[in-house]
């Protein structure tokens, strides 16, 4: 059963990692062209290419709906409400900014849904046993439309009800569990931090924490949860590239896994986890653990981060103050040791396939 999810998200992530690798090396280097001053953020160089990069992660929801729509046999075209629902700007304008919204008697709460992953892929999923019905007893002469408007009808209630607030909710209860652990002992709640951070990316609920993060630094001057996740995500990369070198014979693969250490090198790592270690199972959990060793360094230095910026090394200035040197130690801690024991745990599974792969040819 957990094989056969495994095998359906990746085959939902698939067709479009490459498209993910892309836009994630595009937007580094206009970020960074902006940095060293070659581009100004006001250019239209900047401003268009940030747009294709950054809003392919925004606009994900509605790539996932046509790969989902493919892997689970739904209408793309009644997949795609879905998204257009979610992001509507109108919706985006209430429900990502705090507020709530009335729903046939009952509320709709404050949810991101931009470059959220959970919602949509229910949703889909949920679809699929709507249709059913729809195509058996849905007559000819009125099932082009009747059926969107059925589905929507039924789908979209329940996805902004209750598969919308999913990933806010995870990601709100860790935070709290968070603070609670960091009162108590920051080493821990850095080892806590770095652990569960990736796979928050996973289900969307990390968005739950980046408001926390800026209203911390818009308080206080500093935030000190960031800087707990800096080893996660070079523990991703890390991982990636022992992936990569551990594939002998299948070279698409192995490209795919040297693109997504590559960008999550850069700070983005959803390559990485979609791509390569979600699937592989155990270069993911050895990229938490070596995020969770990381953090623990973070949180017994005391770093904190002075605006935001999800951590690599090309926004470390962010992270410059007391405990600098042990956020930069953090990420390097955090891809050796990532990639060491997924060279350990992986081995003798890469050997299986790679016979497995020699047999059938």
């Amino acid at each position: 059963m957990y094989k056969k999810v495994i095998d359906q998200i990746s085959g939902i992530f698939f067709p479009i990692i490459n498209s993910i690798t892309g836009a994630s090396i595009l937007k580094s280097v206009v970020v960074l062209a902006a940095q060293f001053g070659w581009i100004t953020q006001e250019s239209g160089v900047y401003q268009i290419f940030y747009a294709v990069a950054d809003g392919f992660f925004y606009f994900l929801p509605f790539f996932l709906a046509i790969t989902a729509a493919k892997q689970w046999k739904t209408d793309p075209f009644i997949s795609l409400l879905i998204p257009i629902a979610m992001l509507y700007p109108e919706v985006v304008a209430v429900l990502e900014n705090g507020g709530t919204m009335p729903f046939l008697g009952l509320t709709i709460p404050s949810t991101v849904y931009h470059s959220s992953v959970i919602p949509v892929l229910m949703a889909v999923g949920l679809l699929h046993f709507v249709e059913k019905p729809c195509d058996k007893y849905l007559g000819e002469n009125i099932k082009g439309f009747m059926k969107p408007i059925l589905c929507c009808l039924i789908v979209l209630p329940i996805t902004f009800l209750v598969f919308g607030p999913i990933g806010s909710l995870i990601g709100d209860v860790l935070t709290k569990v968070f603070f609670a652990i960091y009162d108590w002992n920051a080493i821990v709640a850095g080892a806590f931090m770095g652990f569960v951070m990736q796979p928050m990316v996973v289900v969307g609920a990390h968005w739950s924490v980046v408001p926390v993060s800026i209203n911390n630094i818009a308080l206080q001057g500093y935030d000190v949860i960031m800087p707990l996740v800096g080893a996660a995500v070079y523990g991703q990369a890390g991982a990636a590239l022992a992936v990569a070198l551990n594939y002998k014979k299948d070279k698409k693969k192995k490209s795919i896994a040297y693109q997504a250490s590559l960008t999550a090198a850069l700070g983005v790592t959803e390559p990485a986890l979609f791509g390569v270690n979600v699937p592989l199972v155990k270069p993911m959990l050895a990229a938490c653990i070596s995020g969770a060793v990381g953090g623990a360094v973070v949180g017994a230095a005391g770093t904190h981060c002075t605006s935001f910026a999800f951590p690599s090394f090309l926004t470390s200035v962010a992270y410059v103050g007391p405990g600098f040197l042990p956020f930069l130690l953090s990420m390097v801690l955090g891809f050796v040791l990532s990639f060491l024991l997924t060279m350990v745990l992986c081995r003798k599974g890469f050997e299986e396939s790679e016979q497995a792969k020699e047999g059938e040819a």
